[in-house]
C-alpha cells in the first residue's frame, strides 16, 4: 500500500500558510493513502519551548488537523514523542549519515545564522531525525514545501545508504508530493518572506484561530501597491504581495491564477480585498470554529490521539524489530 508521512511542529498559532501549504493536501491525501501525521514535539524543542505550553501546543496542532479534515479513524494523528522507534531509528541512521551530508543542509545554517545561540546538535543532527520519521513507517510519499526537498533528499540518501550497506532493499525511497500553487503562501506585510508564525508581527498571517473580524482587518492591512490591480499573469509575477493575495484567493477558491486576474484586472485593491475577505472569512470560519469546540475539551483531544497513536505504535514497532534485525541488535524475541 502507498504510505503517506508528514508532520508540523508542536509550537502553535498554526497559520494560512500552513493549512493551503499542507493540511488542506493531507485531507485529500487521506482518500488515497494510508497516512501517518505527526505532531513534532521533538522537532520543536531544537528551540528553546516552555515546558508549560508545550503539550497545550501539542493539542492545538491535533485540534487544527481534525478541524481542518483529518480523519482520525483513518489517519494516525499522534505527537512524535509518544512513538518512541522514532528516535530509536534516529540513532541507527546517524551512524549511516557521512558529515558531508549534514554539512551541506542549508536550513541549519541560515537558523544558526540568525541566531548563534541556535548552534546546537539538534538542530544540526535534524535532518537525519526527519529521516527516521518518514523511515520508521517506510513511507512511499511525503508532501512537502519547496523549502524542505533537500531534507527529503537526505532522507532517500540515508534509506539508501541502510539498504547498501546491509545488502537488504529494505527502506523504500521517498517519493515527494508538491501539490497546488500555494505550497509557499509569503507574508501578508512582505511578499518576499515566507509566512511564519515565528514572524513578529501578528499582521503578517492568518492564524487559524483568528476569527471572521481579525480575518477581515489583517487582510485589509495587507501589503500591496500604489498601481491598479495586475492585468496578466506576467505583469502579476513582478509584483510579489500581488501575487500572493492572488494566490491565496486562487486557491482558497479552488480557480485559476488566470482567471483571478481577468476578474479584477484595472480594478483597485479595495474592491479585491473585499472580496478575498469574503472568500476567506467562508473557507477559515468552520475550520476556527471546530478548532475552539475542540480545544473546550483537552481531555477529548487526548482520548482522538491514544486511539490514533495505537496504529503508529503497531507500525513502528513491527518495523523496529525488523530494523534490529538487520543492524543485528540483542532482541530477546
Amino acid at each position: 500500500m502507498k504510505r503517506i508521512f508528514s508532520g508540523m511542529q508542536s509550537t502553535g498559532q498554526l497559520h494560512l500558510g500552513n493549512y493551503l501549504g499542507a493540511l488542506r493536501n493531507w485531507v485529500k491525501l487521506q482518500q488515497d493513502y494510508e497516512c501517518f501525521y505527526g505532531v513534532m514535539d521533538l522537532h520543536a524543542i531544537t528551540v528553546a519551548q516552555d515546558p508549560k505550553k508545550l503539550a497545550q501546543n501539542t493539542r492545538e496542532v491535533a485540534a487544527a488537523f481534525y478541524a481542518a479534515g483529518i480523519d482520525p479513524k483513518r489517519c494516525a494523528v499522534y505527537p512524535q514523542s509518544a512513538v518512541p522507534e522514532h528516535t530509536y531509528l534516529n540513532w541507527i541512521l546517524n551512524n549511516h549519515t557521512p558529515l558531508g551530508w549534514l554539512n551541506r543542509m542549508t536550513q541549519f545554517k541560515e537558523k544558526a545564522s540568525k541566531n548563534k545561540d541556535q548552534e546546537v546538535l539538534g538542530l544540526y543532527a535534524y535532518p537525519v531525525l526527519m529521516a527516521a520519521d518518514i523511515l520508521i513507517y517506510k513511507a512511499t510519499h511525503v508532501p512537502v514545501g519547496e523549502d524542505q526537498k533537500q531534507h527529503l533528499e537526505l532522507s532517500r540518501d540515508i534509506a539508501g545508504a541502510f539498504n547498501r550497506h546491509y545488502g537488504v532493499d529494505y527502506f523504500p525511497l521517498p517519493e515527494p508530493q508538491i501539490m497546488g500553487e500555494a505550497t509557499r503562501v509569503m507574508s501578508l506585510r512582505d511578499g518576499t518572506k515566507k509566512m511564519s508564525k515565528s514572524d513578529e508581527s501578528d499582521y503578517s498571517r492568518i492564524n487559524l484561530t483568528d476569527d471572521a473580524d481579525a480575518i477581515a482587518t489583517k487582510i485589509k492591512k495587507a501589503k500591496t501597491d500604489t498601481l491598479p490591480f495586475p492585468a496578466t499573469l506576467d505583469e502579476l509575477k513582478t509584483r510579489a504581495e500581488a501575487d500572493n493575495l492572488v494566490t491565496i484567493y486562487a486557491t482558497l477558491n479552488n480557480e485559476a491564477k488566470e482567471a483571478v486576474v481577468n476578474r479584477f484586472a484595472g480594478k483597485t485593491f479595495s474592491e479585491f480585498k473585499t472580496s478575498l475577505i469574503e472568500v476567506a472569512v467562508a473557507n477559515l470560519a468552520p475550520i476556527t470554529k471546530r478548532m475552539a469546540d475542540y480545544m473546550a475539551d483537552p481531555a477529548e483531544i487526548d482520548r482522538m490521539i491514544l486511539k490514533s497513536l495505537f496504529r503508529a505504535r503497531e507500525v513502528a514497532e513491527k518495523n523496529m524489530k525488523e530494523i534490529k534485525q538487520i543492524v543485528g541488535l540483542w532482541s530477546a524475541d
